[in-house]
């Protein structure tokens, strides 16, 4: 890295040339912006044998002939945040999409969406995030792609990735092996994340701390899959929260999915949030929480399994699948009323992950 502050636009080139698929200039070398970023950001922070052969596409071993294959795109506004930034979403989110579907996170192509006049200091500290997430989550970044547009159409950075994963389980994890009497099992509290971006952008401040649950959870999925319990399906809580997530799983399922309000664990500090903002911590984005869907018989095992995982200590059961309406969500209140749960039609805080 250059010792003086510069920004993108001191190496913008007027048509700017990106990164072939692993990371290496097509058109024999390119511009001097994707060279400066090649040589002495993106291969230095994510050098592996895949990159470094500087070829058009990765060459990549396979320990399964059954593979799990995602793609995804982050837009997070702010940058940075409490617990995060759009850097290790970006790694996080693409892991955990590889987890739900019971996979173990292997290969990490990177996309980024540079605008003219981003700082270089800022790009660099999110692709060391970066390169730290994806160390920890044991997945390699093997392909990559980087743009520049004009300023003010890009608002600084945007990433798109695709991650490969190798199946760990026999049995397919999906919303259509949902059955009725399954156990709906939560992995921890919910709504951190979305309260801490709309705090962190609005500049609203709350007596207590508040810090996004952005993290992997490849780790404790395959925790759970390792001990032979049977999952029937995994769903990460991010855009729309528990609520959205359940009624997509209980839609595709077909079938009817009751929670229990008491039993869902929402933190004091976001409890008071939404109190004052008007939000309902069950419509907030999550980026470190999942729910599953496992028979009845075996969810007292699986919740201590999950317990057992620092990301999992809060796991819990929260409700059940009936045979009841096809696709109806309801929660039992506190007080034994019993509400429908849909989808809301808009956004509650957009531009989350």
């Amino acid at each position: 890295m250059p010792s003086e502050k510069k920004s993108i636009a001191d190496f913008s080139c007027p048509v700017p040339v990106g990164l072939y698929s692993n990371i290496v200039m097509a058109h024999g070398g390119g511009g001097k912006l994707s060279h400066q970023l090649i040589e002495k950001m993106f291969l230095p922070a994510f050098g592996n044998p895949a990159l470094e052969s500087r070829h058009d596409g990765a060459s990549l071993e396979m320990p399964s002939h059954k593979i799990a294959f995602t793609t995804d795109s982050y837009v997070v506004q702010p940058l940075f945040f409490p617990g995060g930034d759009i850097g290790s979403l970006a790694v996080n989110g693409t892991v955990n999409d590889l987890a739900m579907c019971g996979a173990r996170p292997l290969y990490l192509t990177v996309g980024f969406i540079l605008e003219e006049g981003l700082p270089m200091d800022t790009l660099w500290r999110v692709v060391q995030s970066m390169k730290s997430v994806a160390r920890e989550s044991g997945i390699e970044i093997v392909a990559g792609d980087t743009k520049v547009v004009e300023r003010g159409k890009g608002d600084g950075i945007f990433i798109n990735t695709a991650g490969i994963g190798a199946l760990e389980t026999k049995q397919p994890i999906s919303p259509v092996h949902v059955r009725p009497g399954d156990a709906v099992l939560l992995s921890g509290d919910i709504g951190r994340h979305g309260i801490t971006i709309m705090a962190t952008r609005e500049g609203f401040e709350f007596e207590t701390d508040l810090e996004s649950d952005c993290a992997a959870l490849s780790g404790i999925v395959l925790g759970l899959l390792s001990e032979g319990v049977e999952v029937h399906c995994l769903r990460d809580l991010t855009r729309g929260g528990l609520a959205s997530a359940l009624v997509e799983i209980a839609e595709a399922a077909q079938h009817q999915i009751e929670i229990q309000e008491a039993k869902v664990p929402v933190p004091e500090n976001v409890r008071g949030a939404c109190e004052i903002l008007g939000f309902d911590p069950i419509y907030l984005a999550n980026e470190g929480r999942f729910i599953a869907f496992v028979p009845a018989s075996e969810s007292e095992r699986a919740v201590e399994i999950l317990r057992a995982h620092p990301l999992g200590k809060d796991a819990c059961i929260i409700g059940s699948v009936m045979a009841g309406s096809p696709g109806l969500v309801t929660q039992r209140s506190r007080l034994g009323t019993s509400r429908i749960i849909d989808m809301i039609s808009g956004e509650q805080m957009p531009r989350i992950c």
